[in-house]
C-alpha cells in the first residue's frame, strides 16, 4: 500500500510515531461540584434549561481577549489554588463562557520557564465559586535538574537520523518538561521539516531524553484529513466587493490558488464577477468554490451550533489552499500556516474539497486550539474521530441537496476509484481496516483505524442500533454487548462531543478519558442522570468502554 501521511483524512498510512509508552488517562481533580438528578415530571423541562445554560458563549474576538488577559492576570492564584510549587507557571491558551456562569479556561504550564509537554489542564469555575479541575497528567512536575547532559545540537541530529521523510532539516530545538508518558524528564523538542513521502510537507516533533539521548516520543504536526461547485452544487458564497475570494463576514477567510506548488501561501482568486467555476474540475475556480464553501459551512457550524466563533474562538478565520502540487490524492491542516490545503486527486479530476472533508481538515485545528489530543495512539485515534464526527456534523448542518448528509466520510472523493468511501462510522470494521469496539491493542493501531469506536460510539449516540434509513443510504449498526440503543439525536450529541472536546479532554485523553469527559459534558448540558446522561454511558458501553 501506498505510505500516507500521519495526519490526514486517508485511511491507509505507514505511522511515523514512535510512542515510548501509552499515554496516561486524564486525571480529574473535583472540588465542590453539585449535581443533581431531575424527576421524572420535570426532566425534560429541567433538561432543556441545563442545556441552554451550559450552552457556551460566542465571544467577539475582543470578548476572548480580555477574558484571556483577566485569566492570564489571576494565573499565580489559580496555580495556588491547584496547589502547584512555586517553579511551577500557567499560560492560559484558552477560554470557554457558559450561559451560566461557567468558566473554563485551559492553562499550559511551565517549569522554571521551561513549557510542560502534556502538562496542560482545564479548570472549571461554576458562578457559585465552586471549582474543578481537569489535567493531563496527575504526575507532580519536578525534575532533579534543568541543565542538560546532552547538547541540543546532539539532540537536532539524532532527531533528523530518526526520520524517514524527505529533504529534511532540524529547523528548532528547544529545553522542556516532557510529562505526558509517566515521569517528568528534561527533555528537548525538536521540530524537523521536510516532505512527506506522498508530498505532503512535514513538521515532525521529537521529544528526546536531555540525559540519556534517548528519543521518547515523535508525532507528526500536519494534520490529516454564487459557486458552481463540483461537489455541493450552486451556491452562495461569501465573497469581497471586488471580487476576491474573501469571506468578509466570515473572520475574512480568503481561499488561494497554489497552481501546483507545494509551499508559499498561493495566488488569491480574484475575477471580474462574482461567479466563481462551473462545476467541473477542469475550471481552476470550481474547486476553489468547493474549499471555500466550506470553510463558511463550518464557520456557520462552529458558531451557530456550537458557540464558537471560528476555530480558535477569536474571530479570526484560516485560509485555504487549492491545487496543491500534481495530481496529490490527499488534504491536510496546518497549525503553522493555519490553513487547510486541498490536492486533485488522481489525474487532477477529483479534487479533495467535499464538504466532510473541509470540515475534517478544519477540525483538526479545532481540536489543536482546544484539548490538543496528541496524534498517536488511543489519543490520536479520538483526534481522528472528531474530525469525523464535526466533519459529519458539518455536512448535516448544511443541508445541500447535492451533498447530503450522512455517516460516511468521504464519499464524494472517490479516493479509491471504486465508488466506496473512507470509512463509515455505523459499522467502522466496514473499510476493512478500522476497529469497531475498544481493546487493549487499539493504541497500536493506526490513528485512522483507531478512531473506529468513537466514530461508531458517536453514530449509536446519535441514531441508535440496528438497521435504519437516514437520507437514503442504509446502516446497520452493532453492539459489543448486544444491547440495543435508541438515538438522542445528531444536534445532542454533537453538543456533548465539542462540549468535551472543549471543556474536558486534554492532551493525553484516552477511550476512557473520553467516557468520563463525555458524561461530564452531558451532566453539564442535560443533567446527571438525564435520558441523555444514561444514552451516553450506554453508547460507550456498546462499543466496549466501560
Amino acid at each position: 500500500m501506498t505510505r500516507l501521511p500521519s495526519s490526514h483524512l486517508r485511511t491507509t498510512r505507514t505511522t511515523t510515531v514512535r510512542a515510548a509508552a501509552l499515554l496516561a488517562s486524564a486525571a480529574t481533580v473535583v472540588v465542590g461540584v453539585q449535581a443533581g438528578t431531575a424527576g421524572a415530571d420535570t426532566r425534560y423541562d429541567a433538561a432543556a434549561q441545563r442545556e441552554a445554560g451550559a450552552t457556551a458563549l460566542v465571544l467577539t474576538g475582543s470578548q476572548r481577549a480580555a477574558a484571556v488577559q483577566e485569566a492570564q492576570a489571576g494565573a499565580t492564584t489559580t496555580a495556588r489554588a491547584l496547589g502547584l510549587s512555586g517553579r511551577e507557571k500557567l499560560v492560559v491558551r484558552d477560554v470557554v463562557k457558559d450561559a451560566d456562569g461557567t468558566v473554563h479556561t485551559r492553562f499550559e504550564r511551565t517549569y522554571d520557564g521551561l513549557p510542560v509537554l502534556g502538562g496542560d489542564l482545564v479548570v472549571h469555575r461554576k458562578k457559585s465559586g465552586a471549582h474543578s479541575a481537569t489535567k493531563a497528567t496527575g504526575a507532580r512536575i519536578s525534575v532533579p535538574t534543568t541543565t542538560a547532559a546532552v547538547p541540543a545540537a546532539a539532540a537536532g541530529k539524532a532527531a533528523l537520523a530518526s526520520g524517514e521523510n524527505q529533504a529534511e532539516n532540524p529547523t528548532s530545538t528547544r529545553k522542556v518538561i516532557w510529562a505526558a508518558t509517566g515521569r517528568p524528564t528534561l527533555a528537548w523538542e525538536t521540530v524537523v521539516t521536510g516532505l512527506q513521502h506522498d508530498g505532503t510537507p512535514s513538521e515532525r516533533h521529537v521529544v528526546t531524553d536531555a540525559t540519556t539521548g534517548k528519543e521518547l516520543y515523535s508525532y507528526e504536526a500536519v494534520a490529516t484529513g454564487t459557486g458552481h461547485t463540483q461537489y455541493s452544487g450552486q451556491v452562495t458564497l461569501g465573497t469581497a466587493p471586488s471580487y476576491t475570494l474573501t469571506d468578509t463576514a466570515r473572520g475574512g477567510h480568503k481561499t488561494y490558488d497554489l497552481k501546483g506548488a507545494t509551499s508559499g501561501t498561493g495566488t488569491l482568486f480574484t475575477n471580474t464577477t462574482d461567479i466563481w467555476g462551473n462545476g467541473l474540475a477542469t475550471h481552476r475556480e470550481t474547486a476553489a468554490a468547493d474549499a471555500h464553501y466550506g470553510a463558511a459551512v463550518t464557520w456557520d457550524f462552529y458558531k451557530n451550533e456550537l458557540g464558537r466563533n471560528g476555530i480558535r474562538g477569536d474571530g479570526a478565520a484560516a485560509y485555504s489552499r487549492v491545487h496543491y502540487g500534481n495530481a496529490y490524492v490527499n488534504a491536510f491542516w496546518s497549525d503553522s500556516c493555519f490553513c487547510m490545503t486541498y490536492g486533485d486527486g488522481a489525474g487532477n479530476a477529483r479534487p479533495l474539497t467535499s464538504l466532510d472533508v473541509a470540515g475534517h481538515e478544519m477540525t483538526h485545528g479545532l481540536t489543536s486550539a482546544t484539548a490538543g489530543l496528541r496524534y498517536s495512539k488511543e489519543s490520536g485515534g479520538l483526534n481522528e474521530a472528531t474530525s469525523d464526527i464535526l466533519g459529519t456534523s458539518v455536512e448535516f448542518y448544511a443541508a445541500n441537496a447535492a451533498d447530503t448528509g450522512d455517516y460516511l466520510i468521504g464519499e464524494k472523493i472517490d479516493i479509491r476509484g471504486n465508488g466506496t468511501p473512507l470509512r463509515y462510522m455505523d459499522k467502522p470494521s466496514r473499510d476493512g481496516s478500522s476497529a469497531d469496539y475498544w481493546s487493549s491493542s487499539l493504541g497500536r493501531l493506526d490513528v485512522h483505524h483507531s478512531s473506529g469506536p468513537a466514530n461508531h460510539f458517536f453514530f449509536l449516540l446519535a441514531e441508535g442500533s440496528g438497521a435504519r434509513t437516514v437520507n437514503g443510504v442504509s446502516y446497520n449498526s452493532p453492539t459489543y454487548d448486544n444491547s440495543t440503543l435508541t438515538g438522542i439525536g445528531r444536534e445532542k450529541a454533537y453538543k456533548i462531543w465539542y462540549k468535551a472536546l472543549s471543556t474536558y479532554m486534554t492532551s493525553s485523553t484516552t477511550y476512557a478519558g473520553a467516557r468520563t469527559a463525555t458524561l461530564s459534558a452531558a451532566t453539564d448540558l442535560y443533567g446527571a442522570g438525564s435520558a441523555e446522561y444514561n444514552a451516553v454511558a450506554a453508547a460507550w458501553a456498546a462499543v466496549n468502554v466501560k
